[in-house]
C-alpha cells in the first residue's frame, strides 16, 4: 500500500486537480489570471487533517500544522430511545455501523449478509441503514435513518466500530479507543483504514468478498481479541496527550497569518524552483557531463599512451 507513495501522492493530488476542483470558483474570487496550481502551492499555512498518531513519520515543512481529530469531543448523553436499547446490552456491549452519507445503501444481497452476522452475535447493534430492511435482521439490532456517531463511540458500552473508514469515523474512533472493522469502498478510504491496521487497530474486510461467515469472523476477532482494543487505547493516549487541541493550534496559526499579513518566512522555496531543478535534473546532467569528460580524456590518454609504447616500439624494431 505505501511502497510507492510519491506516485500515489501524485496520481491522488492530480486526480482532485483535475476532477474535484472547480476552476470557476477560484476564477470568480481571485481572478481570470489565478492558476489553481499557483494559487494553492502560495498557501502560507497549510491546515492537514491528520497528525502523526495516525499517520507515518515524514520530513515535513514548517508551515504545515498539524490538526488531526480537531473535530472529536467528549461524548454527550444519547437520545433516551438509543440509551435504553444500548443499556440493554448487558455486558456484551454494542457495535456500531455506519457507512457515512455518500453511500445511502449496500446492495441487497450484501445488507442481507451483515444482518446475518450481525444476528450471530451476543452484542446489540446500532446500524445508520436507509433502505430495504433485511429479512434476517436479528433482535439484536437497531435500524436507525440517523445516528450520533462520536457520542455512541464514546459510550462505555461500545465495543466495536464498522465504518468504510472516512476521515471523521476513523479518528473518532482513535479519540474514543474503540477498534474497527472496516470496510473501505472508495476514494481515501482504503488508505485510512490500512493505516489503522497498521497499527493493530482494525480488521479489514473486502466488500467484494463479504459474505456473513467473512464479516462474523472478522467481528469476532475484534471483539475478542484485546490487542485491537489495547492498541485503539493506546492510540487515543497519544492522540490526546497534546500541549494544544488540534482546534486551537489551528485557530492560533489563522491568526498568527492574519497578524502577521502572511507567513512568508515559512515557506519553502521548493515551490517556485521549475520541475528540472526540484528533481536535481540539472545537477545529475552536470555531473553526468564531468564523468563523461573524464571518461573522454582517460580513455584519450591510454590511446596515446599505448601508440606511444606498442606501435612506436614496433616501427623502431623494423
Amino acid at each position: 500500500m505505501f511502497e510507492d507513495k510519491n506516485l500515489m501522492h501524485s496520481l491522488h493530488d492530480a486526480k482532485y486537480d483535475l476532477v474535484l476542483t472547480d476552476p470557476s470558483i477560484v476564477r470568480k474570487y481571485f481572478g481570470p489570471d489565478v492558476d489553481y496550481s499557483t494559487f494553492v502551492l502560495d498557501a502560507d499555512i497549510w491546515l492537514m487533517r491528520t497528525d502523526f498518531v495516525f499517520e507515518f513519520p515524514r520530513p515535513t515543512m514548517p508551515n504545515i500544522v498539524y490538526m488531526g481529530g480537531f473535530q472529536c469531543k467528549p461524548a454527550k448523553p444519547l437520545p433516551a430511545d438509543v440509551e435504553d436499547f444500548v443499556q440493554s446490552s448487558g455486558d456484551h456491549g454494542v457495535i456500531v455501523m455506519t457507512l457515512g452519507t455518500l453511500v445511502r445503501s449496500l446492495p441487497q444481497d450484501v445488507t442481507e449478509e451483515i444482518a446475518a452476522a450481525f444476528a450471530q452475535l451476543p452484542q446489540k447493534v446500532v446500524w445508520r441503514h436507509i433502505g430495504q430492511r433485511p429479512a434476517n435482521l436479528g433482535n439484536n439490532t437497531l435500524l436507525v435513518n440517523w445516528l450520533p456517531q462520536n457520542d455512541l463511540l464514546g459510550h462505555p458500552k461500545t465495543r466495536a466500530f464498522v465504518t468504510h473508514g472516512g476521515t471523521n469515523g476513523v479518528q473518532e474512533a482513535i479519540y474514543h479507543g474503540v477498534p474497527v472493522v472496516g470496510l473501505p469502498l472508495f476514494f481515501d478510504q482504503p488508505d485510512n483504514l490500512s493505516r489503522i491496521r497498521a497499527k493493530g487497530g482494525a480488521v479489514i474486510v473486502d466488500i467484494a468478498m463479504l459474505d456473513r461467515h467473512i464479516f462474523a469472523e472478522a467481528l469476532v476477532a475484534v471483539l475478542y481479541n484485546t490487542s485491537y482494543k489495547e492498541n485503539m487505547q493506546m492510540l487515543s493516549r497519544l492522540h490526546r496527550d497534546q500541549p494544544m487541541k488540534p482546534l486551537d493550534q489551528a485557530v492560533f496559526w489563522i491568526e498568527y497569518v492574519i497578524r502577521h499579513k502572511g507567513a512568508r518566512h515559512l515557506q519553502s522555496h521548493s515551490n517556485k524552483m521549475s520541475w528540472f531543478v526540484y528533481k536535481s535534473i540539472d545537477v545529475m546532467a552536470a555531473l553526468l557531463a564531468v564523468a563523461l569528460l573524464v571518461t573522454f580524456v582517460c580513455i584519450s590518454i591510454v590511446r596515446l599512451l599505448w601508440r606511444f609504447i606498442f606501435v612506436g616500439k614496433k616501427v623502431k624494431c623494423e
